[in-house]
């Protein structure tokens, strides 16, 4: 493996972030080249980031690629440590998608209260942390990455929110805080049971199944990594932070927020905790399909509920994230291929769906269904059939990309690991409140659908003129439209990548 290679991954990682320094350079005043340069650096992070994709050695995606392991902190013997597998790529390359998609939406439109260059450079150092997460393979540096996020989001949703900002922001904060101090004990705690002491992950998973770590460390440690991993999904009853955080963000962020970082928790679960804490996870298992079945019905019933457009649609993705916390408990290669690909499928879908309420609230500056009233196919026909497609795809129609995790994950329930032998019945239960979810959901973006774009225009807007998607929304929308579909009628493309080091994964689980 040639120099390029070897860096080509952390390029990409950190271009956004100096992308943000340069940004922060540029004199006052200057938004329109400030936009650019978003646009710019996020291209370039992007390209290599696809380039990556396109020399993945594809036959061999378990062991990790274009990996670069170097002294970093010797003392500790922290390791800067990246690389490549198939479980990380998908969710890496779609960190780089998004964020360019997003970074040409910031050409239209930056939320008050304008601010371009603090607004940029935060998107910017959002995108490294969400990406450095997926390629990290040192607990340290994990933690870095993983951290990293956390103040770029608070100042997003504090700054460029709606009224209740400050509220969600500092809630945001604290739950997420809250969640990293307990994950960050676990990581320290296998460290020290570790012999000889590392923080590669690696290295951790090898001693872990190898029988390193006692049933009574697992049980505990487990216990303090899930936690942070769960409230960062989130899963019930972690997840009150999420509804505010996406209700009061602004459009990016919401993207942002449910396009990647959601996906954090969730890979946290299979890259650390289930390989490198087997019996752990085992033991846990139940209670994780528990609360993920638990997920799926509150959350739906509590859509069905919901007067603000982008407060459902955030009540949504609690129920989504329960389907790919589902497939990860099933601790199956199917239940796990199921969680990366709804993670992907939710990153794409739920993205569009934040990307649509955005834009009908700029038209009509109010999220309340109550008060857009409907019509909204006869007065913005192609918004209103984007939005109309989405949500279809979201509620998991087949041939699009929704269907697939949803399917997978109540399929693997059917038949959970070996391991869980004895909780087959429960777990069988877990999958019949999938189905039901399935269902309600259906059912609420119907409902939906009906008072938002169905009927007549109501008297308020008839005679007010309200412009149709505009030709950088279309550029921004585009991509992820055809990606919807592609992943629905080809799940291959997705499932060819990941299958290979999910199986190497969850041979642990063989029984």
């Amino acid at each position: 493996m040639n120099a390029w290679e070897e860096s080509a991954i952390s390029i990409a990682t950190f271009l956004p972030l100096l992308g943000a320094l340069v940004i922060a350079l540029v004199p006052r005043g200057k938004d329109r080249l400030v936009r650019g340069l978003g646009i710019v650096f996020t291209a370039a992070a992007m390209v290599i980031a696809i380039a990556l994709a396109i020399g993945f050695d594809y036959g061999s995606g378990a062991p990790l690629q274009f990996e670069l392991n170097t002294a970093w902190i010797p003392v500790i013997d922290a390791r800067y440590h990246v690389g490549i597998d198939g479980i990380s790529l998908p969710l890496w390359v779609l960190t780089f998608i998004l964020s360019f998609l997003c970074a040409i939406y910031t050409w239209r439109y930056v939320p008050s209260p304008g601010k371009t260059k603090a607004f940029l450079a935060l998107m910017l150092m959002l995108e490294t942390g969400m990406a450095g997460t997926f390629i990290a393979f040192d607990l340290i540096l994990f933690f870095i990455f993983w951290e990293l996020v956390l103040v770029p989001m608070y100042f997003l949703i504090g700054i460029w929110g709606s009224e209740n900002r400050e509220y969600a922001a500092i809630k945001f904060f604290l739950y997420t805080l809250f969640g990293s101090i307990f994950m960050l004990l676990g990581f320290l705690a296998m460290y020290f049971r570790s012999a000889p002491h590392t923080f590669d992950i690696l290295e951790l998973q090898a001693y872990g199944a190898g029988g390193g770590f006692s049933r009574t460390f697992q049980l505990v440690a487990f216990g303090a990594v899930a936690l942070g991993f769960a409230v960062k999904v989130p899963m019930w009853p972690f997840h009150t932070w999420l509804p505010d955080a996406h209700t009061e963000a602004p459009t990016i962020g919401s993207v942002l927020l449910a396009g990647i970082m959601l996906k954090m928790g969730t890979y946290g679960f299979v890259r650390v905790a289930l390989p490198i804490l087997p019996e752990g996870a085992q033991a846990y298992a139940p209670w994780i399909g528990l609360l993920a079945a638990i997920a799926i019905v509150y959350a739906a019933l509590a859509c069905l509920a919901q007067k603000d457009l982008k407060r459902l649609i955030a009540f949504s993705s609690v129920g989504h994230m329960g389907f790919v916390m589902l497939g990860i408990a099933t601790l199956t290669p199917i239940g796990i291929n199921a969680a990366i690909f709804g993670m992907v499928a939710h990153g794409l879908i739920t993205g569009m769906l934040f990307f649509c309420v955005g834009s009908v609230y700029d038209r009509y500056h109010t999220r309340q269904i109550a008060e857009i009233g409907g019509g909204l196919m006869q007065k913005l026909p192609y918004l209103g059939g984007v939005f109309a497609f989405v949500s279809i795809a979201s509620l998991g129609l087949p041939g699009l990309a929704g269907f697939w995790g949803e399917v997978m994950a109540l399929l693997s329930s059917y038949n959970p690991a070996g391991v869980l032998s004895d909780q087959v019945g429960l777990f069988r239960v877990f999958m019949v409140a999938g189905g039901i979810g399935t269902i309600l959901t259906a059912g609420y973006f119907l409902w939906m659908l009906q008072r938002v774009n169905m009927g007549t225009v109501p008297d308020r807007w008839r005679e007010t003129a309200l412009p149709d998607i505009v030709a950088v929304e279309w550029i921004s929308w585009v991509p992820l439209l055809v990606a919807i579909v592609a992943l629905g009628v080809f799940p291959r493309l997705l499932l060819g990548v990941t299958d290979g080091a999910v199986e190497s994964l969850m041979r642990l689980f063989a029984g």
